[in-house]
């Protein structure tokens, strides 16, 4: 029982996972669940009550019991006890304080990271305003490497989505084409297939194969099937540099996606034999706060701390992108542009505090109280944060999806006004392409046709 005195008024709180639950900025998706905090009061009050909370009892009380669910156990099981040692008798405050410090170095920040579970990166979040998760993001670098590297200092880039409401090759291609004619696709070109099939999987992997080795793009390549359809189609001799697959923050959630930690291990292995990717990381989860309410996982959890328990279980398998598609579940757990806002930077602190590479969807649904404003305040704030990357689409409309993200043009925009540059390979060959000069487009960037 934790129990806080506030303004005369005193709040009781069972047990850790309502402190947490309760500590978080309002959302939708926890309304919807019932276990939001019911006034403003009672959410400050659960935040002084888990600012007071030690690193220890956050570890001790997983949200998902450790005998109940794998997340828990590969997070518990993984944390570095040396670490973990030195610091679980702090306070969440003496966390979140001493990862602000400008005295805490970031070797520090990444060797602490070790020893975090993901119930206590989500608690260090929820005490953080918007511009603490930026600043506290913005030390914190996390590269990995497949073909080219990703989250260097500097360096800002984009997954090229080419999606087609028909799955339809030669559409496919005139948009892989027009994205990287805007300085796009140095993270990955990467298509949500309509057709989850392997002959479908493989025929577009074969053309992305044949565009990249045709133009000599230092990028990677993938189709975004189910991981299961993945493997086979590898299996029979697809080109593919990366496995894909949408992860939740619990073993059940995982089982409503149909896949389980070995399919992850099978995956990994199976490209070390057979991928087109140099590696050593290969892998690609793509995350969301809310999938947990949605498959009933979430065994009575806030839905941030259900999403840090999704960065814990991505970074036991050393992916090369993870991303949050921050706005696409709808208005039921990210009511409006302030709230995607604001979940855009907690998922990408704590992914980056967990220690994955670590990118964005901005992005919403058009039943949505929010606009390409707020997708575009997001996306420079990430931007300031430090993200690796964020996605580009043809207009901001993904005519496949059904939703709205950042078009091709856009990661350009934001490049130029942070200083910001691709790939460092990648702008290589967009200027011996012409398409860059100077870490600016040139006159050419627009336009298809040179790929002709």
């Amino acid at each position: 029982m934790y129990q806080v005195k506030l303004l005369g008024e005193s709040f009781s709180f069972k047990d850790v996972k309502e402190v947490l639950a309760k500590a978080n900025e309002e959302k939708s998706g926890d309304i919807l669940a019932g276990i939001a905090a019911t006034s403003a009061l009672e959410r400050v009050a659960a935040k002084q009550a888990l600012a007071e909370m030690s690193l220890h009892d956050l570890r001790e009380n997983p949200v998902v019991p450790y005998e109940d669910d794998e997340v828990t156990r590969l997070n518990q099981d993984g944390l570095n006890e040396t670490s973990y040692n030195g610091i679980k008798d702090w306070t969440v405050a003496r966390l979140r304080e001493w990862l602000l410090s400008e005295t805490t170095c970031v070797e520090d920040i990444r060797r602490v990271s070790r020893a975090l579970s993901a119930e206590m990166v989500a608690a260090a979040a929820k005490l953080m305003t918007n511009l603490d998760l930026v600043y506290a993001a913005s030390r914190i670098r996390v590269p990995a490497h497949c073909n080219t590297t990703i989250g260097l200092r500097g360096r800002l880039a984009t997954r090229l989505q080419p999606n087609h409401t028909t799955d339809d090759v030669e559409g496919v291609t005139a948009s892989v084409f027009e994205g990287l004619s805007y300085g796009c696709g140095d993270a990955l070109i990467g298509l949500n297939p309509v057709n989850d099939t392997v002959a479908g999987v493989t025929e577009i992997l074969r053309r992305f194969d044949e565009i990249k080795r045709r133009f000599e793009i230092p990028t990677q390549i993938c189709v975004l099937g189910h991981i299961t359809t993945q493997i086979e189609a590898v299996r029979k001799g697809a080109p593919c540099d990366m496995i894909f697959q949408s992860i939740a923050g619990s073993e059940k959630g995982n089982a409503a996606f149909g896949f389980s930690s070995e399919h992850i291990r099978e995956a990994g292995a199976l490209l070390a034999r057979q991928g087109t990717g140099t590696g050593p990381n290969v892998l690609y989860f793509e995350t969301g706060q809310g999938s947990e309410l949605s498959s009933e996982s979430h065994y009575g959890a806030d839905q941030v701390t259900m999403e840090a328990r999704c960065y814990a279980f991505a970074r036991v398998f050393k992916p090369f992108m993870v991303n949050t598609v921050v706005g696409f579940i709808g208005p039921e757990y990210l009511y409006d542009g302030r709230q995607v806002i604001r979940a855009g930077l907690e998922d990408h602190f704590m992914g980056k505090l967990s220690g994955i590479p670590m990118g964005c969807d901005c992005c919403y649904t058009n039943h949505m109280m929010a606009e390409q404003n707020d997708l575009e305040n997001l996306s420079m704030l990430l931007g300031q944060a430090g993200v690796n990357y964020i996605l580009g689409i043809p207009t901001t409309d993904d005519v496949m999806l059904n939703y709205q993200s950042n078009a091709y043009h856009d990661v350009q925009a934001i490049r130029e006004s942070l200083g910001l540059r691709p790939i460092a390979e990648f702008e290589r060959w967009l200027e011996k392409m012409g398409i860059m000069e100077n870490g600016k487009l040139t006159p050419r960037a627009g336009d298809p046709t040179i790929f002709g």
